[in-house]
C-alpha cells in the first residue's frame, strides 16, 4: 500500500541583508556649508579660506577619486585588571597623484573599522603640495620632482628629500615612496638617519616634509621663473581607482593559481584545456562496467 505525501512550496531563506545606504551629507562647520552650496568648487580654495578642515565629506566632494593604501598595521596591548586589551593602530596615506596627500593614523579593536577611520583622520589632514623641477643635472621644466631641498625629524627619524633630475625614479625608503607617489612627485633623492625600522615615524617623517614644503611661501615671479606648481595641474600620475579595490602591501603568493619567484609556473597556474577541464581523458574502464 503506498501513500502519497503532498509536498509545498521549497522553503526559501531570509533575504540577503543588504548594507544600508549611507544618511546624506548635512553639513555641521562653515567650511562645509560653502562647499556643500558650491560656494567652494576646489580643495585649493577650501585650504586658502584657513577655516578647519573637519569633515571628510569636503574632501569626498572636492578630490574625487582619492586614493588610499595602508602603511603599517601594528597591534597594541595594554593590560588591565581583568586581562589584556588588544587594539591595533592603522596608518594610512590618502592622495591623488596630482598635488595632493594626506597621512592618517587610528586605533580600534577591529581593523576594518580602524581602516575607515584611519582613512578619514588622513583626508582631514590633506596638504597641496609644490613640485617642481630643481635640479640642476635636469632642466626639462616639468613638475616632476621637488622644487627645493626639504626635511623633516620625527622621533629619532630624520628624513631629507632633495630634487632628482627626470628618469631616476623614486629613490627612497618603501615607506616614503607611497607618500610621495600619491603627492604627485615621481623623481626625488631620500636621505634618512635615526631608527628608520619605525614605520610610524619614518612615514610621518617624510609627510611633515611635505607640509613643510606646502608651508613655503614663494613669490609668484620665482614661481614663473622656477617652473613651480602648487597643487593639481591636472594630470595625474596614478593610475583610475577602481572601487572596492584596496591595495596590499606584501610578498609573492605561492598558493593555488599562483606563480613561483624563480620565473616557473606554480601549481594551479597551467590554463586549462579547450575542452573546459582541467583533467587529462580516462582511461577507459574493463568489460562489465567495473574497474
Amino acid at each position: 500500500m503506498s501513500s502519497a505525501i503532498a509536498q509545498g512550496p521549497a522553503r526559501t531563506g531570509p533575504p540577503a541583508a543588504t548594507a544600508p545606504a549611507p544618511p546624506p551629507w548635512v553639513p555641521k562647520t562653515e567650511l562645509g556649508r560653502r562647499v556643500f552650496a558650491d560656494e567652494i568648487t576646489t580643495m585649493a580654495q577650501a585650504l586658502e579660506t584657513g577655516l578647519p578642515l573637519r569633515e571628510p565629506q569636503i574632501v569626498d566632494k572636492l578630490v574625487p577619486g582619492l586614493h588610499d593604501e595602508v602603511l603599517d598595521v601594528n597591534m597594541v596591548q595594554r593590560m588591565t585588571d581583568s586581562g589584556r586589551r588588544f587594539k591595533f593602530a592603522v596608518t594610512v596615506v590618502v592622495g591623488n597623484g596630482d598635488g595632493f596627500v594626506g597621512l592618517g593614523r587610528a586605533k580600534g579593536r577591529e581593523v576594518g573599522p580602524t581602516i575607515r577611520r584611519a582613512i578619514d583622520r588622513a583626508k582631514l589632514e590633506i596638504v597641496e603640495v609644490y613640485r617642481g623641477d630643481g635640479s640642476w643635472e635636469c632642466g626639462c621644466g616639468r613638475p616632476h620632482s621637488l622644487p627645493f631641498q626639504i626635511h623633516a625629524r620625527v622621533g629619532s627619524v630624520v628624513v631629507t628629500l632633495r630634487p632628482a633630475p627626470r628618469g631616476v625614479g623614486l629613490a627612497v625608503g618603501n615607506v616614503a615612496k607611497p607618500i610621495l607617489r600619491f603627492a604627485g612627485i615621481t623623481d626625488a633623492w631620500g636621505f634618512t638617519d635615526g631608527h628608520t625600522k619605525t614605520t610610524v615615524n619614518y612615514a610621518q617623517a617624510a609627510y611633515q616634509a611635505l607640509v613643510a614644503l606646502s608651508q613655503l611661501k614663494v613669490p609668484p615671479e620665482d614661481m614663473e621663473r622656477l617652473k613651480i606648481v602648487r597643487g593639481p595641474v591636472g594630470t595625474s600620475i596614478l593610475p583610475p581607482k577602481e572601487e572596492g579595490v584596496r591595495p596590499v602591501r606584501g610578498g609573492r603568493g605561492r598558493g593555488r593559481g599562483g606563480g613561483r619567484p624563480g620565473g616557473r609556473p606554480g601549481f594551479g597556474s597551467r590554463p586549462p584545456p579547450p575542452g573546459g577541464t582541467t583533467t587529462g581523458p580516462r582511461r577507459p574502464g574493463p568489460p562489465g562496467g567495473t574497474r
